[in-house]
């Protein structure tokens, strides 16, 4: 923390925070919390931490590092907008919230102000709180929900293959995703425990969220060809 600073209405009050950084966000971490909604939009996978690898669900949102295949028109996202997306540049310390000046979430020419002429929490302060407080308390559940998937031997790679129109081909590695026939194949003690810990709504939310990948390839296609901007 050494180079953040707390977040201060006096020192801060002309601090504006704009959402450009997502356009370089092709995986965003998602805590359990988040899956219902982040599914209607994006495929949810699961990737492995590079430090200590710890698998972690996240929104699959382009095929490419520094590609976000899922922005409309004003080049923001279209769709639910995850906690880890709207915390950027914004962390807890304590009691307080920290942030990191140097962050390129702040200072952009679209960026929305935090602090009202009062000092009070502007809305977009306020949806940083939220999501600041979504990631504390989500990341320890989302913790325990992956640790029962492995228990029960449920997570599986998938193969994530595309071609394009103008010869590209591109082959995802190290996702993975949630095995139905490993799930249907559990004991039935074994599959109530998953209901009465509501993880079973979860799993069917990912397994169904893959439907969202072709719908990528098909973003990335157009974009290849010209045809998107």
């Amino acid at each position: 923390m050494a180079d953040m600073e707390l977040l201060d209405s006096a020192r801060h009050g002309a601090l504006r925070v704009s959402p450009a950084p997502d356009a370089t966000r092709h995986f965003v971490q998602l805590v359990a919390g988040e899956f219902l909604a982040a599914a209607l939009h994006y495929p949810i996978l699961f990737a492995r931490h590079p430090e200590t690898g710890d698998l972690y669900p996240g929104a699959l949102m382009g095929l490419v590092p520094e590609e976000n295949l899922c922005l409309g028109p004003k080049r923001s996202l279209t769709g639910y907008r995850p906690a880890d997306l709207e915390r950027q540049a914004f962390y807890v310390s304590g009691e307080n919230i920290a942030i990191d000046p140097r962050h390129p979430a702040l200072g952009q020419p679209d960026g929305v102000a935090l602090f009202e002429a009062d000092g009070g929490a502007t809305p977009a302060l306020r949806r940083i709180q939220n999501a600041l407080r979504t990631l504390h308390t989500g990341l320890p559940e989302t913790e325990g929900f992956i640790a029962r998937l492995m228990t029960n031997k449920l997570v599986e790679p998938i193969d994530l293959s595309f071609q394009f129109d103008n010869g590209e081909s591109l082959r995802l590695d190290s996702l993975y995703t949630i095995s139905l026939d490993a799930l249907h194949a559990l004991p039935d003690d074994d599959a109530l425990t998953l209901f009465r810990k509501g993880d079973l709504q979860l799993i069917y939310a990912v397994t169904a969220s893959v439907r969202h990948i072709p719908q990528l390839a098909a973003r990335r296609n157009d974009r290849l060809s010209g045809l998107a901007q």
